[in-house]
């Protein structure tokens, strides 16, 4: 039987899942065998496991820091937003159907078995199961159906460090604030906190910490600095996608759609030498970028349509027209296309005429497409001609099935790795190209082939690829010593209980 610790915030984005993944790191480098795990988690960055499976991001990066490969146990629950008042829901990898808020409410607590049992799963296979709540215990008006913060504490008898954003101000009336709106039993179970992304002179702060104890009687186990490391973040609340301006001589623009997922696509992008990302939510924003990419979407047609209201759809279909480099990952490579049908209503409904592009057809169907792919980039021509051949491979997840134009020239000659199917994948023309394969950048090779005409036009020497899978490794491991530094250890390893 597995010992466990929770890390429950103030707020979103206080820092939990950086901190969850930061202490898997460093009890892996202990010698534990360690796991994470969120019983419930709402978020349109998501992946699809070996199994074809789907889970959120978060998770995945924590797998990955634990040293360790992901896998549906660790977030039983996924809900992915596909408008203001409702989710898509997803439990144990597979899709549970559409919920608006308010149901979702009422009948989450029904999902307690299917949370249980991924638990019980890695609780049968680990040493330590570090868990990471959501949001905030304190929102009192969800405590009566609590399946994530304090309510799994109890079914699961974890001990929990709550986390405080300093950087947004108010830290210690976040942290007093929580626990004063804990009940007793709940209180009982926090035995420390966290000042998180402090940036000064700790010493400055010091008396508060003094004041913060004597208010509740919790001692603060560490003060984290405020630090930049290149680890995947939850997809809204990410500082990338604030990035406005393009400081590299290679400027690719990201149209950040409302309902944009999957934005960790293009960090491997971000990476190159002389290459900036930044993301755009304007028409005027928009520039003479060298190379323009769309993103995934969960709601394709509604993003859709706010291109075309706010100007960008035009803006977008100009620059294709001056020769811009152009790529759609699959919502993206949707919107592309020529129409978009949704007989079933699955999305918007009714047709959608697309920006015309790429001679495609998609058409929305009520099952979901997800696996995990592999192959090789078709004989390109062209700007993209550099690319052919390079190796293709990612994971799928779609509503839609898109039908190109009998003689179009598809992207990618693909497997999928679940069933064996072999298939073509996505359509190019001219300078602009759409894909369904997520992390489809993430191939040094593939990268090397898209970027290098560009340096060559820019008169730019090309930089070195880096091996993502090693970087990713260093991050984590940088992560860790920040941990060990800034966070008292030997008080974790005693709430954990190994002392």
């Amino acid at each position: 039987m597995a010992k466990n610790l929770m890390i429950q915030g103030t707020m979103s984005n206080a820092g939990k899942s950086i901190l969850t993944a930061g202490i898997l790191r460093v009890l892996k480098q202990d010698g534990y065998r360690v796991a994470p795990f969120k019983s419930q988690n709402m978020a349109l960055n998501s992946y699809i496991t070996r199994e074809g499976l789907e889970m959120g991001r978060a998770q995945v990066m924590q797998a990955e820091a634990a040293g360790i490969e992901p896998n549906v146990w660790m977030n039983p629950i996924l809900l992915k937003p596909n408008s203001d008042m409702g989710s898509q829901v997803i439990v144990n990898g597979e899709v549970f159907g559409n919920r608006e808020a308010r149901d979702y409410f009422r009948m989450k607590k029904s999902l307690i078995p299917s949370i249980m049992k991924a638990y019980g799963e890695l609780d049968s296979r680990y040493d330590i199961i570090v868990i990471e709540g959501a949001g905030s215990p304190a929102e009192i008006n969800l405590k009566e159906n609590d399946i994530v913060n304090m309510g799994l504490a109890a079914l699961v008898d974890a001990p929990v460090l709550l986390v405080g954003d300093i950087d947004r101000g108010g830290v210690f009336a976040q942290l007093l604030g929580t626990i004063w709106l804990l009940e007793e039993e709940e209180r009982a179970r926090v035995k420390g906190l966290v000042i998180n992304k402090f940036r000064g002179d700790k010493s400055i702060l010091d008396p508060g910490l003094m004041q913060l104890y004597d208010k509740c009687g919790i001692p603060v186990t560490g003060v984290i600095p405020y630090v930049r490391l290149d680890i995947d973040e939850e997809d809204s609340l990410s500082e990338k996608l604030e990035q406005r301006t393009a400081a590299g001589r290679i400027d690719a623009a990201v149209i950040r759609v409302p309902h944009i997922s999957n934005f960790t696509d293009f960090g491997m992008l971000e990476g190159c030498e002389g290459v900036s990302v930044r993301y755009v939510k304007s028409a005027g924003e928009l520039g003479k970028p060298d190379l323009l990419l769309l993103p995934g979407s969960k709601n394709t047609m509604a993003d859709l349509l706010w291109l075309r209201e706010n100007g960008l759809e035009a803006g977008i279909q100009r620059l294709a027209g001056e020769g811009c480099r152009i790529m759609g990952i699959c919502g993206g490579y949707q919107m592309l296309g020529s129409l978009l049908e949704d007989p079933e209503g699955v999305e918007h409904g009714g047709s959608l005429a697309g920006m015309g592009l790429l001679p495609v057809v998609t058409r929305f169907r009520g099952k979901k497409h997800r696996t995990r792919v592999e192959g090789n980039v078709g004989k390109l021509s062209g700007v993209f001609e550099q690319m052919s051949g390079t190796r293709a491979e990612g994971y799928e997840i779609h509503m839609g099935e898109s039908t190109a134009d009998e003689g179009c020239r598809c992207f990618a000659d693909v497997t999928d790795c679940v069933t064996g199917q072999q298939y073509a994948d996505g359509c190019v023309k001219g300078n602009v190209c759409g894909t369904y394969i997520h992390g489809i950048l993430d191939s040094p090779e593939l990268l090397k082939g898209m970027l290098e005409p560009l340096y060559r036009e820019k008169g730019i020497q090309p930089g070195i690829y880096r091996d993502l899978q090693a970087y990713k490794q260093e991050q984590y491991d940088r992560l860790a010593d920040v941990i060990r530094m800034h966070l008292d250890m030997e008080a974790v390893y005693r709430i954990i209980g190994l002392d």
